[in-house]
């Protein structure tokens, strides 16, 4: 069955390449042209021709030359209205496609580029059940904004774009298909509760210390302290010089994230976990590292490294 389907496909690409060659995916910048520009009348660009054509018989039948003229410019302005249609898309480009950040099971944000030579007006984009409208003026170029819904984590390739537009008149409909060989790397879903992480850090013996300006301890005299940290009344009931200690424990100790920290749980369990942890060491402002099967991450903080400790997740097998 397969083979004749691959064959059934073969020839139509052959024989009718105009409906399938855009099937498959695409490399940017895409650029629409007339072969793959479909246009058919709309239910009122229908209704429309059934007017006329009531209204020509009418003429012909009654000899009245003022309606024949009006049916023929009517006739004329439909005319006119499909080329239209079928020029604002015709040259279109998209040129670049961004994608936002989103857990799996929530929609991500995309951002389509389209570049143009000339002012385009009334076009509108279909991504599945997300749709939008734009115009591009003497700028060149316009920014769309869609919504693509999500199921799992990890790579997720985009599903074919359907640009088209009713301008001016709404008489006819112009459409083509767009297919970005694309892909967007969706975050996994944190777990929704459970144990905190267990960080060495949190032990008192490996506190990482800093400078502070309150005293903390006096300790023995190193070479290379500085004279003013010397306290003189405290030496002098000693046999050794001491010196004033301002290193204090972090107040904030570091997290970390270890995959080999979770085993009794199963491959997705034990990523949840860690997305989860990465959210709470984010919004706690904690500095935080990460150990994964053939990646570690050195400890940082920030919406940067959030994002690659959540790409590193997203993208394990």
């Amino acid at each position: 069955m397969r083979d004749i389907l691959r064959r059934m496909q073969t020839w139509a690409e052959r024989r009718l390449p105009a409906l399938t060659r855009y099937r498959r995916p695409e490399n940017l910048p895409i650029e629409l042209h007339r072969r793959r520009i479909y246009i058919v009348p709309t239910g009122f660009g229908l209704g429309f021709s059934v007017l006329l054509l009531v209204m020509m018989v009418g003429a012909l039948n009654y000899t009245n030359n003022a309606a024949l003229l009006l049916t023929c410019l009517l006739g004329a302005a439909s005319a006119t209205s499909m080329l239209l249609a079928f020029r604002s898309l015709d040259r279109l480009r998209l040129s670049h496609i961004r994608a936002g950040h989103a857990v799996a099971g929530q929609p991500i944000e995309l951002m389509l580029v389209f570049d143009s030579r000339r002012n385009r007006s009334a076009i509108r984009v279909d991504l599945e059940h997300s749709r939008t409208a734009f115009a591009i003026g003497a700028s060149g170029s316009a920014e769309v904004k869609l919504t693509l819904p999500t199921a799992h984590r990890g790579w997720q390739m985009l599903p074919r774009l359907r640009l088209w537009s009713s301008w001016p008149l709404g008489l006819f409909r112009a459409w083509s298909w767009l297919h970005p060989e694309q892909s967007v790397l969706v975050w996994p879903r944190p777990e929704a509760a459970g144990p905190p992480p267990h960080a060495a850090a949190d032990d008192a013996r490996h506190m990482r210390l800093h400078q502070g300006d309150e005293l903390a301890a006096l300790r023995d005299y190193r070479v290379g302290d500085p004279q003013r940290h010397i306290a003189w009344k405290a030496s002098a009931r000693h046999a050794n010089l001491l010196v004033k200690d301002f290193e204090q424990p972090q107040s904030r100790p570091q997290w970390q994230l270890d995959w080999r920290q979770l085993p009794g749980l199963d491959h997705e369990a034990r990523i949840a976990r860690l997305a989860r942890w990465l959210g709470e060491a984010q919004a706690q402002q904690r500095n935080y590292s990460l150990w994964l099967p053939g990646d570690e991450i050195a400890s940082g903080s920030g919406p940067l490294h959030y994002a690659r400790c959540m790409n590193a997740l997203a993208q394990l097998p």
